[in-house]
């Protein structure tokens, strides 16, 4: 179970951070520098996504029960429109996202943070997920994604690492449903 599958398994309404990144077209977007896929934009970099944008909404969420998200497609590097996320009376939400643990600090400071976990798992598995996802969903060519893929299956560990330092939890997928679980009782 991934990030979206637990969010989903929890039964509350979910905020998709992936939906904040900024558009292809835009010229700040961090490049990769180095290997295979030198020149590319670099989507795995927290610089290519509205943080500010994330927090304003897990804000709005938090304070009023609503807030209207963009819906991102990937495959065309930009919004697509846009959808309401409504609380209908839940008491928590889930914010999910590759970035998520970018902005733990700032919803800490807002007051609007129940808590902050990050997923561990096998790197091969995550490996996995996300390249048969990402091909099923054709979201960019498959070399590109197979070569994405592997440099981040190589550097999980130093991702997860950070997650830690900026505030989350580390748990496994299981443990997270059970702790998610434990905010709804």
């Amino acid at each position: 179970m991934g990030k979206s599958r637990l969010a989903a398994a929890t039964g509350l309404p979910v905020l998709r951070l992936d939906d904040f990144y900024r558009n292809g077209d835009d010229p700040t977007l961090p490049r990769i520098r180095h290997g295979a896929n030198a020149g590319l934009v670099d989507w795995d970099d927290p610089r290519s996504w509205h943080a500010d944008e994330a927090v304003r909404a897990i804000c709005e969420l938090a304070t009023t029960g609503r807030t209207v998200a963009p819906v991102y497609d990937i495959a065309r590097n930009g919004p697509s429109g846009t959808h309401e996320v409504d609380l209908d009376r839940a008491a928590v939400f889930v914010a999910e996202g590759i970035f998520a643990q970018e902005i733990v600090r700032a919803c800490a400071d807002h007051g609007v943070l129940a808590c902050a976990l990050a997923l561990r798992q096998r790197p091969l598995v995550t490996f996995w997920r996300r390249l048969t996802r990402d091909l099923r969903e054709r979201r960019k060519p498959p070399l590109v994604l197979v070569r994405r893929g592997w440099a981040l299956m190589r550097d999980q560990q130093r991702f997860i690492d950070g997650a830690e330092a900026l505030g989350c939890e580390l748990m496994t997928p299981h443990q997270a449903l059970e702790r998610i679980t434990s905010l709804t009782d």
